[in-house]
């Protein structure tokens, strides 16, 4: 309803009255339900509920107060092309409606005229002057509806016309005789749809295709540097038949609906092999599928182009030279943490050494690496396989996660051995893994005496270059620069544009935190030191918190200083 989110109810009454639009005794009635029934709704609501006025009524009334036109909307007096102007999740969630544009004045109709900072984001977000017309949510809501589905919703000739997917080849086992669901899943149209999924990911720097069915819709998003957008709605109906050409193509088994499943699918984009990991899950409307993108030409294998400052980057590399210990990267799930081992190898990767991974999954495959996944399923865990491990005369260990205590313990061994073992750990920060460690029940001077490095990590999103714009932050931003920094000049930011569909941001780029324990350190871990205590003495000895190593490159103008902020915590 088109009312301010705090509203004066006497100056609603009077508008109404000054209008003839409702009685003297129908406010009073209303202020009486609301005061004895202990409402939480505001007097307009009240109003409508109780048949005394209608929704336009009371959206004409607050236009009028507050010299705005007024407008009650609908399709006809909408321009399908204005609503590309602003994305899909602004409108719907501010309840926008963007009527049309005439030269650099974006028309739009809200329900609360006067929330002037959602007036100025629409200004920001379009980069056109804003015009704003007010009208009530239900008919805004209604417009929305009539418009926004076509917009996102599959339409098959637009596959079947999409020259890209000739450059798109599926790998596949053909399997025969699996039944009704199988003929319908090998239609054209699912096949076009599926391949129009997994294509435009590619293209679009997607890591992971989110289908997720709803009792009524079925969605298709796409993550893009960490954030998930909507990508379109197919009909509700295809569901079925568009997971059951998945798990063909993935090799699943297509009458299993109850239980989850994993698998795999390789295909060819543009002549470039990619690996799609596949998981499908039973939800309360469906399966819900998630496909991981494993693009071996976006993933950079070598240690330069990680985002490291070069003091980090020297120090890093002379850790994984040292010819036994732990090297440890830490960090949330997405971090890049297997990404930062996989560069790790491949500049250790030389005919003179053996270097074997254990991982679940295997994400890459690297020549000249011994690459083992487990296998749950038959008893193959990582504790499993790194002992066997042990065995093939390796010179460097890398784990794909160390997640128990008889990985921990076997980690520890093989290190104090003559191998250099390299892993990652869930931790909040690099001298955290001391801790963790000791968790997993490895004794404290076992932890000194293997430990040789740890490397906290994030990932933040880069500002966009086509619309990287300088900019003066809020008060409060520029003093939690100043706790951690001093030096920081311009500020900069991404106002969105096309290219980075209006975030701001393209790609992503690393921050760290690198923990090297030295003798100092490692007496005091011998001494169960807590965790606060052993990160004042590393940050003594020149450790540089993510915050800080962010902020620099805030400095360079490569990332906003909201999303430094946004990604770590301030230290304590």
């Amino acid at each position: 309803m088109a009312q301010i989110a705090v509203e004066n109810k006497t100056q609603l009454g009077q508008l109404l009255l000054a209008r003839g639009v409702v009685t003297a005794e129908q406010i009073e009635k209303a202020l009486t339900e609301q005061k004895e029934k202990g409402h939480r709704k505001l007097l307009g609501e009240l109003l409508v509920e109780m048949a005394y006025c209608t929704e336009n009524q009371i959206a004409a009334a607050l236009a009028e107060a507050y010299s705005v036109p007024y407008a009650q909307v609908s399709p006809k007096i909408c321009d399908p092309k204005a609503l590309e102007i602003l994305p899909r999740e602004f409108l719907e969630e501010h309840i926008i409606l963007p009527l049309f544009k005439v030269c650099d004045v974006l028309t739009v109709a809200v329900s609360e005229p006067t929330n002037v900072f959602l007036i100025d984001e629409i200004g920001r977000i379009s980069g056109c002057k804003v015009q704003v017309v007010c009208a009530t949510t239900k008919d805004i809501k209604a417009t929305l509806q009539t418009y926004l589905p076509a917009a996102n919703v599959f339409v098959i000739d637009d596959i079947i016309d999409d020259k890209g997917l000739e450059d798109f080849t599926l790998l596949e086992n053909i399997t025969q005789d699996i039944g009704n669901l199988e003929e319908v899943a090998g239609q054209s149209p699912v096949v076009k749809l599926v391949n129009y999924l997994l294509y435009n990911a590619v293209k679009e720097n997607a890591s992971d295709i989110h289908i997720e069915p709803d009792d009524k819709k079925l969605r298709v998003r796409y993550r893009v540097d960490g954030k998930l957008y909507e990508k379109l709605r197919p009909p509700h109906q295809m569901h079925p038949a568009i997971v059951s050409r998945i798990k063909i193509m993935a090799e699943l088994d297509i009458a299993q609906r109850r239980l989850p499943q994993d698998g795999g699918i390789h295909v060819l984009v543009e002549g470039r092999p990619i690996d799609l990991r596949v998981s499908v899950m039973p939800a309360n409307f469906g399966e819900k599928v998630v496909i991981r993108v494993l693009d071996p030409q976006k993933v950079f294998y070598n240690l330069e182009s990680l985002g490291f400052t070069y003091e980090n980057l020297q120090r890093f590399r002379e850790i994984i030279q040292a010819p036994n210990g732990i090297v440890l990267v830490t960090g949330p799930t997405g971090s890049g943490k297997n990404t930062t081992l996989y560069a790790a190898l491949s500049e250790l990767n030389t005919e003179e050494v053996n270097i074997c991974t254990v991982e679940d999954p295997v994400e890459c495959n690297i020549s000249g690496i011994n690459q083992f996944q487990v296998n749950s399923s038959a008893g193959f865990e990582f504790s499993t396989a790194l002992r066997s491990l042990l065995r093939q005369d390796p010179d460097i260990v890398m784990v794909g996660e160390v997640r128990d205590e008889a990985t921990a313990n076997i980690a520890v061994q093989a290190a104090l051995t003559g191998h250099l073992v390299l892993s990652t750990l869930h931790t909040n920060d690099a001298p955290g893994a001391v801790i963790r460690l000791v968790d997993l029940k490895v004794a404290p001077y076992l932890v000194s005496a293997s430990l040789i490095g740890v490397l906290a990590q994030r990932l933040v999103r880069k500002i966009c270059a086509s619309c990287k714009t300088e900019y003066e932050p809020a008060a409060g931003i520029k003093r939690a620069v100043e706790k951690v920094a001093t030096g920081v000049g311009k500020f900069h930011r991404g106002v969105g544009c096309k290219k980075c569909r209006n975030t701001g941001y393209v790609g992503r780029i690393a921050i760290h935190e690198l923990f090297v324990p030295d003798d100092e350190i490692a007496e005091m871990i011998d001494d169960h030191i807590s965790t606060k205590k052993l990160r004042a003495k590393a940050l003594e000895k020149g450790m540089v918190p993510l915050q800080a190593d962010g902020i620099e490159k805030v400095k360079a103008g490569i990332v906003s200083i909201e999303e430094i902020l946004r990604t770590t915590q301030a230290e304590p």
